[in-house]
């Protein structure tokens, strides 16, 4: 009965994470309060959308093209693991008899992957945030909140 609860348990996780990894931020959890840690970053589309009104250089566009084309490649490449990684499981999962250790070894290389995808989206945000100078930095909170409002 436990390993039936250990394993209905990784299920509802890896369904449940699977679904997050597919929104974005706004739409995964619209009713909750607004994140702390994302306010401290800015989106790319937040700067792109805003790049006159910032004053971004030629280089800062060009540094920004260049890291944002980087970042997709390699979010798709691991959407493409993620999902290979998730079929997976979710074949092991839908046997009769659930191998635990099997089970509980690929629900960690799905973890492994959605660390991956997070880790690229906190570089990217970072890279991001370095590029600009304080002055835009503050006008983007600036359109943020006032978009918020």
């Amino acid at each position: 009965m436990r390993t039936k609860v250990i394993h209905l348990y990784a299920l509802v996780c890896l369904a449940a994470c699977m679904a997050a990894a597919q929104q974005p931020a706004s739409e995964a959890h619209p009713q909750q309060s607004p994140d702390p840690f994302g306010q401290s970053f800015f989106a790319p589309e937040l700067v792109i959308q805003n790049q006159q009104a910032i004053g971004l250089t030629d280089e800062q566009k060009n540094y920004f093209r260049t890291e944002i084309r980087d970042a997709q490649m390699k979010f798709t490449d691991l959407q493409w693991k993620l999902q290979d990684e998730g079929e997976k499981m979710l074949s092991l999962v839908r046997q009769p008899h659930v191998d635990e250790q099997q089970a509980l070894a690929q629900l960690e290389k799905v973890l492994s992957v959605e660390r991956e995808v997070k880790r690229a989206q906190v570089a990217l945000l970072v890279h991001i945030k370095n590029k600009l100078t304080p002055d835009q930095q503050a006008k983007l909170e600036d359109l943020r909140s006032k978009a918020a409002r």
